[in-house]
């Protein structure tokens, strides 16, 4: 499955997970889900890799990707270990487009990165409320934190080559919002709440009043929050923090 254009070796945990994911999903017996509960998918049950397949080349809702992932994380906990391989099987494209993201330039530790995304992911599978909204990006953020943590761990690892060293605004792929808003958050320029509060809105189809709504707040106050993380990450990209070695610390919030 061409995913992402990094190359990887034939035995990482991604691509074990998707030699599983086959299996589970091969004739005569392919595992199915029942979609008719889910609102905009089609009115039927769909082998899972039919329905990887359309959630890859269609655009939905939040509210159907909760309503989906609610009840693929349920079956997950409460069905057995195939429904664990299916779940996983379906988010696989996003996991591996997000593992490759973070080892850019950084082979040596893309295997590493593989397992520890996937491990998040599947923490986040098992533990996540479920019942709070936009729970398909909190899960994903779970196994961005958890990739992000192998690098973390590496205080001389280099960011990619191909990225500015000085304060210029650097080339793609760093301007990825999703990549430079993991960065921001991984380094502790910005909360992790933060840094969905900004794709979900900018990026996503959130809108900030449901957000508020949700949250039991104003939408002027989660505005208000998410200018003052723009803030701190345009400048810390304009003063080439983002670029060079990469030194993580933690604990520091965007109001900081």
């Amino acid at each position: 499955m061409a995913t992402t254009t990094r190359t990887r070796t034939a035995d990482t945990a991604l691509t074990s997970a998707e030699k599983a994911f086959e299996l589970l999903t091969c004739e005569p017996a392919p595992l199915v889900l029942d979609a008719r509960p889910v609102p905009g998918l089609p009115d039927a049950t769909l082998p899972l890799d039919r329905l990887r397949t359309l959630l890859m080349y269609e655009r939905y809702d939040s509210d159907t990707t909760d309503v989906l992932w609610r009840q693929l994380a349920r079956h997950a906990r409460e069905w057995g270990p195939a429904w664990v391989v299916g779940a996983i099987g379906v988010a696989l494209p996003a996991l591996t487009q997000l593992a490759a993201r973070i080892s850019s330039g950084r082979p040596r530790l893309a295997d590493d990165i593989d397992s520890e995304v996937l491990a998040g992911f599947l923490e986040a599978l098992r533990t996540t409320d479920l019942d709070k909204p936009r729970l398909w990006l909190r899960m994903c953020w779970t196994a961005w934190r958890a990739g992000a943590a192998v690098i973390k761990d590496q205080e001389g690892e280099e960011l990619p080559l191909d990225l500015s060293t000085g304060s210029r605004t650097p080339r793609m792929p760093y301007g990825h919002p999703d990549l430079l808003l993991g960065r921001a958050a991984a380094a502790g320029l910005i909360s992790d709440e933060a840094a969905e509060l900004i794709s979900a809105t900018r990026f996503g189809d959130a809108l900030i009043e449901q957000l508020a709504a949700e949250q039991g707040s104003t939408a002027s106050a989660l505005r208000m929050r998410r200018r003052r993380a723009e803030r701190v990450v345009a400048a810390a990209v304009t003063r080439g923090d983002l670029s060079g070695p990469c030194r993580f610390s933690t604990g520091i919030d965007e109001a900081a």
